[in-house]
């Protein structure tokens, strides 16, 4: 393969979408080793400023929001043995993300305990909130998002842009690691999407390497932490049967991957596997049909619909689902066969982003903070894509807005955008279409910003504004959607063959 994706690159970037002069020196004014040193130093420094502003449920008794979620699975799991951790006192955030999340509370549960043990004390410290406990909720985020995804970020980077000079692989990396929506979510409103994105770029890395065993165990533990890492799974399925197509020795290929699978998601659930209850347990708590189509506007197609059709009002939960799933499929099976007929590793970075964003924009309980999802692709497109992809994260920065509003985390929601773009070199976008396609939602997005800010919504409509952020928004994700759809599938005369791919 090499040091490069096939056609992963583009020689008119820096002339399509030069970064700022200040990322320039950023980079060039460093030796060869310190600059990753300084771009992760100055990414920290946004982190730790991000962290210091609220959370999700500072001070908001009774049930404190998100960030007492996750402290509490920290106290169940460092008091509590496994069998007892989806069961216990499920009206108090109880546990419903799958096991290696649980694993991973446990650690830092265990570390906090050696701490302070009131911090995680069995039920007495619910709601538990103070200045140091705060710092080390904090701190868990930035540390877990240090050893797992900031590597990842660097393998990518080396691996794709490595050997197009020193420049290119540092203004990817910055521009990733300074991505403002996970930025938002992890270090501003409190979890830990870093680690799930982390194995799943790290099994991304090893597919575009050929180390596909490995990482095929990457990519189950990315399940095994969050079960919204099915939004890449068509895409990642298609690609592995059809490298095993294509690949010597395809059907030993298939073999091992089966084995893998099954013996790393077996070692996942090993302390539930003796029983049948507990694993029914375990998949009910992660994935909780009963809660309905969608909680929250979210800039998906079903919020989209409700305005016209309310579908709650006019169809029961079971065929609710069984619509979004036979949405769901209708979108992502033709995304998946056209890749799996031609598994170039240029085309799987393309179907990972539309199968993640045809499962936001059409799949059963979205939230707003799963676009977290395709946005992980289109950043390690964004040399290629520059007006594309900043429309996509710019869009949705833009569809979180009423949730971080609400979490009182309004100004590190600018700095971190107007930096991230600035930083990208959107001021220097080059072509009226360019300026069109990015300045056009901006234009929107700011009128909306003032009116939301200025003039109150009308007493009967109290969520107006609210339901036209997820409007537009998911307008402009299912344009986008069509439009790296037909990138996908217009590939063919410009990507390398599978045969020659191969022979790399």
């Amino acid at each position: 393969m090499g040091n490069t994706m096939d056609g992963l690159q583009d020689p008119k970037f820096m002339r399509s979408s030069p970064p700022s002069q200040w990322i320039r020196f950023l980079i060039q004014s460093h030796t060869l080793w310190t600059s990753p040193l300084v771009i992760l130093l100055f990414a920290s420094l946004i982190r730790f400023a991000v962290s210091v502003y609220p959370y999700s449920g500072f001070n908001k008794p009774l049930m404190f929001g998100d960030y007492e979620a996750q402290r509490h699975w920290m106290e169940i799991t460092i008091h509590l043995s496994p069998q007892q951790w989806y069961w216990y006192d499920l009206e108090w955030w109880g546990l419903d993300y799958p096991p290696l999340t649980a694993y991973h509370s446990w650690l830092c549960g265990k570390i906090g305990h050696l701490i302070e043990p009131s911090w995680f004390a069995l039920d007495t410290s619910r709601g538990y909130e103070s200045p140091a406990s705060k710092f080390f909720m904090r701190s868990t985020v930035y540390f877990s998002e240090l050893f797992l995804y900031v590597p990842a970020v660097y393998a990518f980077c080396q691996l794709v842009y490595g050997s197009q000079g020193f420049f290119k692989k540092h203004v990817a990396a910055i521009l990733i690691l300074l991505q403002p929506a996970l930025l938002m979510i992890d270090h501003g409103h409190f979890q830990f999407n870093s680690v799930m994105l982390a194995f799943s770029l790290w099994s991304f890395v090893c597919f575009l390497s050929k180390h596909y065993v490995l990482g095929a165990i990457a990519f189950c533990l990315s399940l095994g932490f969050k079960q919204m890492a099915l939004y890449y799974s068509p895409a990642v399925f298609a690609y592995l049967l059809g490298r095993c197509f294509v690949e010597e020795r395809g059907f030993l290929l298939f073999i091992k991957l089966g084995v893998t699978v099954v013996a790393t998601f077996s070692a996942l659930v090993y302390p539930w596997i003796g029983s049948l209850e507990q694993l029914g347990q375990l998949v009910h708590r992660i994935f909780p049909v009963a809660r309905g189509l969608y909680e929250d506007k979210v800039a998906n197609v079903w919020c989209a619909l409700n305005i016209v059709v309310k579908l709650r009002h006019h169809m029961s939960t079971e065929a609710t689902v069984k619509l979004s799933l036979v949405a769901t499929l209708c979108a992502v099976i033709p995304i998946a066969i056209q890749l799996g007929l031609n598994p170039s590793r240029r085309r799987f970075i393309y179907a990972l982003v539309n199968s993640s964003l045809a499962f936001f924009l059409l799949s059963f309980q979205v939230h707003e903070k799963s676009i977290l999802l395709p946005l992980l692709p289109v950043s390690l497109l964004f040399i290629e894509e520059p007006v594309a992809s900043n429309v996509m994260l710019n869009t949705a920065m833009f569809s979180m807005y009423p949730l971080l509003h609400r979490e009182k985390l309004v100004l590190p929601y600018f700095i971190t955008t107007i930096l991230w773009n600035w930083l990208s070199g959107i001021q220097n976008m080059e072509g009226v279409l360019a300026r069109c396609l990015i300045w056009g939602p901006q234009a929107l997005f700011v009128t909306w910003y003032a009116c939301h800010s200025f003039i109150p919504p009308p007493q009967p409509l109290p969520d107006l504004y609210a339901v036209l952020n997820a409007i537009l928004s998911c307008g402009i994700f299912t344009m986008l959607l069509f439009y790296f759809v037909y990138r996908q599938f217009t590939l063919s005369s410009v990507s390398l063959s599978a045969k020659k791919e191969k022979n790399q």
